[in-house]
């Protein structure tokens, strides 16, 4: 019997069988009823109602693409970070950017923080660099994080988002004003993903080969420069094109138009931190840059687009505990959290194996460890490899090398307040980014607080509001107050 080879041509099942007819199903007899042993029929309709896995509760609505870090500037007196250890070493990433509070299918230009993750291929692992466009967030305890998102998705009654729902969650969480200031700026919504700078917005620490800890801030600064859309101008670009940032960040670089942002990090030796003016690991406040200054570290560009925005985009697994020595956590409380929740809804997302996608893998060194079994296992290992550890057949074992110092802890367990800062409030530092607006910029920013504001139904929650405004700065408060009443009045 003559041998049949199948070509790359050839269309096969997934157990690689050829496929006679992808065109017609079979059936019993002509125009009869199909059949339950049309194993292609089955596996097509069966993957089929399979393609979408559960998208992400927050984020969902993502882009991406690869390119590279370089560093240009010495920074070995701060890290011993591997890639980070030479003026011009290059670094693979990826990168991706996503709106916040919407679903999958929402909109790209609307007026939402923009989340700006980085993963980072180094030879000593992959280093993932998780924040946002914006440098402070909404709140600064992880426990208030879920009734945070409930309030700004969409209501369970109505469907929709819900300016009762959105203010009155603010209303009750007075540190929200700094961010609420950002987001109702004209930052709020970015002409484009190359347009913005991202921000790791948390606190971390660096540790150099000395031992000697600094905490630190990352700032991408663009280098196509700041360009941001106007709630008119939003509204219309969503409306004929919802797909607005992913067509231009796509078309981008394919045209080889290569976006690309410049590092940069704040510095802060880790002893003066308990003495600083504000809490240096309070997510709502930034440190002013005349404290400490930004320092310029590296270059990241984009230049590659994905193959599949499914298996590069979104299944991409991004989480701020995967560290690589000389880079670790800090005290703050909001990044503590998230080291066990963005790991942990991937687990649920992609499954237990999520880091052996492409996307996720290892590129620069080859991931090493006990890990076996479950969904999706493809690391096996072979029959000679063992899955526990000690063992005395040569497996991988420890290095003893901490990858960050440790951080230092005293006093009793509980559920405690951040401790105080002698410039700690929830009011001075949105007051001050007003005061930095010109008057063009507060005028926009009145009107969108306004906007939304006086679309609540509820006096006292719009009373609450504005009293944050008034603490911010008085002349805030007067004018949101009055464009508030304005609207009402109409």
């Amino acid at each position: 019997m003559s041998k049949r080879v199948l070509t790359a041509r050839t269309l096969t099942t997934e157990s690689g069988a050829p496929v006679a007819d992808n065109q017609n199903s079979a059936s019993a007899g002509i125009g009869g009823p199909l059949l339950l042993q049309d194993q292609h029929l089955l596996e097509k309709l069966a993957r089929f109602n399979r393609e979408r896995i559960p998208e992400r509760v927050v984020h969902a609505r993502g882009s991406g693409a690869y390119g590279y870090f370089e560093v240009t500037d010495d920074v070995t007196g701060f890290t011993h970070a591997d890639f980070l250890n030479t003026v011009g070493k290059r670094t693979e990433v990826f990168l991706r950017f996503s709106t916040v509070a919407d679903n999958l299918g929402g909109a790209d230009a609307v007026r939402d923080p923009r989340g700006f993750a980085v993963k980072f291929y180094t030879a000593e692992g992959n280093y993932d660099l998780v924040g946002n466009n914006t440098p402070v967030f909404f709140i600064k305890d992880p426990i208030k994080f879920p009734d945070f998102i409930h309030s700004q998705k969409r209501d369970p009654f109505t469907g929709r988002q819900e300016p009762d729902n959105v203010w009155d969650f603010w209303a009750h969480a007075p540190e929200a004003t700094h961010q609420v200031t950002w987001l109702m700026g004209d930052r709020g919504i970015p002409a484009s993903y190359r347009h913005m700078n991202g921000y790791g917005s948390h606190t971390y620490q660096w540790t150099n080969a000395d031992g000697e800890v600094f905490f630190v801030k990352y700032h991408f600064k663009t280098n196509q420069g700041i360009r941001c859309l106007s709630s008119e101008q939003a509204a219309e670009i969503a409306g004929k094109d919802p797909n607005s940032h992913q067509t231009d960040l796509l078309q981008a670089i394919e045209r080889g138009v290569n976006p690309s942002w410049t590092l940069h990090v704040q510095v802060m030796p880790a002893a003066e931190a308990a003495d600083y003016r504000f809490n240096p690991f309070d997510l709502t406040k930034v440190w002013p840059h005349k404290d400490y200054p930004l320092q310029r570290v590296g270059r990241l560009v984009l230049d590659r687009n994905p193959d599949n925005v499914f298996a590069e985009v979104e299944q991409a697994a991004f989480s701020p505990n995967n560290f690589v020595p000389g880079i670790g956590p800090s005290p703050d409380k909001m990044l503590q959290g998230r080291l066990f929740a963005y790991a942990d809804a991937h687990r649920y997302r992609l499954g237990v194996n999520h880091t052996q996608l492409a996307v996720n893998a290892p590129k620069a060194t080859v991931a090493s460890n006990y890990g076996r079994d479950g969904f999706m296992a493809s690391n096996s290992q072979g029959r000679h490899a063992k899955n526990y550890e000690p063992n005395s057949y040569d497996g991988p074992a420890q290095t003893g090398r901490p990858l960050s110092a440790p951080l230092a802890v005293n006093g009793h367990t509980g559920t405690h307040e951040a401790p105080l800062h002698t410039k700690d409030d929830d009011f001075f530092q949105a007051g001050e980014l007003y005061r930095l607006m010109s008057e063009e910029e507060k005028s926009r920013l009145v009107a969108n607080i306004a906007g939304g504001l006086s679309q609540v139904s509820r006096d006292d929650v719009i009373e609450k509001n504005l009293a944050h405004f008034h603490a911010a700065d008085p002349e805030y408060g007067k004018r949101v107050e009055e464009a508030v009443h304005a609207l009402r009045e109409d």
